[in-house]
């Protein structure tokens, strides 16, 4: 582990007790990083609003959370996060992650990578399932340590309802939790600055990252 200056080394060891969580909880690797790593971008929350069907349907996706402005003032206020790698069961398929919402939900999708498409995102979503819920876990272990703002931001948008309640109030407000897309974390880049890198294009297993604020 490569310990950048004396503030860092202090903080890794004080937080040392949520890697070891993180990892008994069945994650692929975690790291205590200084929250301002954590990338924010403007651009980021574009690709919410140009190819995501989950956009404006959840109250946990924009544009009912915070800007990527917004989330920069909150995030100034944290000292240091945790990022937390998962691993996917999910196995894709060279010839179909390519386009995989095209083949997905293109009803003239040749019917071969349809059914691969659909196949893949079966398994991903019965295999991270239990993914927010170790965030949770990780939220509530920092918060009964003393770390009154410790907030989880999840891999991927909320699964709670099978239609979001997004007129009204949230039905599931202890569990459920913004991505970090959403609120405009370049996880691909903040991961690779990190020292855990993921793969991107998506190449066998997809490797999906999440964060812990801790203060």
């Amino acid at each position: 582990m490569t310990i950048r200056n004396s503030f860092d080394a202090e903080k890794v060891h004080h937080y040392q007790f949520l890697v070891d969580k993180a990892r008994s909880l069945g994650a692929a690797d975690a790291k205590v990083i200084s929250a301002s790593d954590v990338i924010v971008e403007d651009r980021v929350v574009l690709k919410c609003r140009a190819g995501c069907i989950s956009y404006g349907k959840k109250l946990t996706c924009p544009p009912h959370v915070p800007t990527p402005d917004e989330f920069r003032r909150i995030l100034s206020e944290y000292s240091s996060a945790l990022l937390v790698k998962f691993i996917s069961p999910a196995e894709a398929d060279d010839d179909v992650i390519c386009s995989i919402y095209r083949y997905w939900l293109d009803p003239k999708a040749p019917a071969d990578k349809k059914e691969k498409a659909t196949q893949f995102w079966k398994d991903h979503f019965n295999g991270t399932g239990s993914f927010a819920p170790m965030m949770l876990e990780l939220e509530r272990t920092a918060f009964n340590a003393g770390n009154t703002f410790a907030l989880a931001l999840v891999n991927g948008s909320c699964r709670l309802c099978e239609t979001c309640n997004v007129n009204g109030l949230c039905v599931h407000p202890s569990q459920a939790r913004i991505p970090e897309h959403a609120v405009g974390v370049n996880m691909v880049k903040t991961a690779e600055k990190a020292g855990m890198s993921i793969k991107f294009p998506v190449q066998g297993h997809p490797e999906l990252m999440a964060l812990l604020l801790i203060d």
